[in-house]
């Protein structure tokens, strides 16, 4: 049962490539022929491509691994911060910092930082732990989108800066949450990698292969495919065409999470009882001591 039907990949724009003299010659085998100088992608490689990509994100998703989505430019941002949250997983839509995979430690100290100053603005003796953070900083942006002191409550350490120190924290926090936002919740590396532009996106590609972390990428006729382990022709400048595939993606992992077992309940083990008689591993009581006369 094919997951896209080739109508819908038509209406969504997805066959369109690049100009015929930006294209990569190793696109070759996935490019169906050539109109108004404009390359035909081969609509019978995407759907292979979305099956084999389709199989293998259920499979990953049913062992309880992580898939993380990377589209940071201004077409994929919006689909791929909407898809990843529907499914559960982590993002990165603003930028890829350098080191995400390779030097994750340093990621997770930035991440330390992000929930030190979010700290900041909660009230005294509130355990973050307790509270939905993404959504309390919500409440203290104003209406321009920037933290506001006023909305701080009154016990916040926030409120112990100085003026000139408050702006310095809110620019550091802004900056952190912005590149992080979407893996502030990733404890772990990802099994695989969903990518939209692998051109664009070339560092995340490198990243992954030197981690040996399977890449699942939305590939036009300018990309190289040989950089990709599971690569799916199509348009990556068409949002229509970025949200069809995305949302097929996003459904392939939802559906792996609904087929992984449940977590066994842990019982805690009955003690033996001791074993009597004279036989191997009899548990007989010591000897008394002879006494002297």
């Amino acid at each position: 049962m094919a997951i896209v039907q080739v109508k819908d990949l038509i209406e969504a724009g997805v066959h369109f490539g690049h100009r015929a003299s930006r294209w990569n010659p190793k696109m070759r085998p996935y490019i169906y022929g050539k109109r108004n100088l404009i390359h035909i992608i081969d609509l019978r490689e995407t759907v292979r491509g979305m099956l084999r990509a389709h199989r293998f994100l259920a499979k990953v998703a049913s062992n309880g691994s992580l898939v993380l989505f990377v589209g940071t430019k201004r077409q994929a941002k919006e689909t791929i911060e909407r898809e990843a949250a529907r499914c559960g997983m982590p993002y990165v839509s603003e930028r890829w910092l350098g080191g995400t995979l390779t030097n994750y430690k340093t990621i997770r100290d930035r991440l330390k930082r992000l929930q030190e100053l979010e700290g900041l603005w909660l009230p005294g003796n509130e355990n973050p732990a307790k509270m939905d953070m993404p959504a309390y900083m919500k409440s203290m942006l104003n209406e321009s989108g920037k933290l506001d002191l006023v909305k701080a409550p009154e016990n916040a350490a926030i409120r112990g800066y100085s003026k000139k120190m408050v702006a310095t924290l809110n620019r550091e926090l802004s900056k952190i949450h912005r590149n992080l936002e979407g893996i502030r919740h990733m404890n772990r590396l990802p099994d695989a990698l969903v990518v939209v532009g692998p051109n664009r996106e070339h560092i995340a590609v490198k990243e992954a292969q030197r981690m040996g972390v399977t890449t699942v990428a939305l590939i036009d006729t300018d990309s190289d495919p040989d950089t990709v382990d599971l690569p799916i022709p199509g348009n990556d400048d068409s949002i229509r065409s970025i949200e069809l595939v995305l949302a097929k993606l996003a459904d392939s992992v939802l559906e792996g999470k609904a087929s992984s077992p449940p977590p066994e309940p842990q019982t805690m083990a009955k003690p033996r009882p001791p074993i009597s008689g004279n036989g191997p591993g009899a548990m007989n009581p010591r000897p008394a001591a002879a006494v002297v006369q």
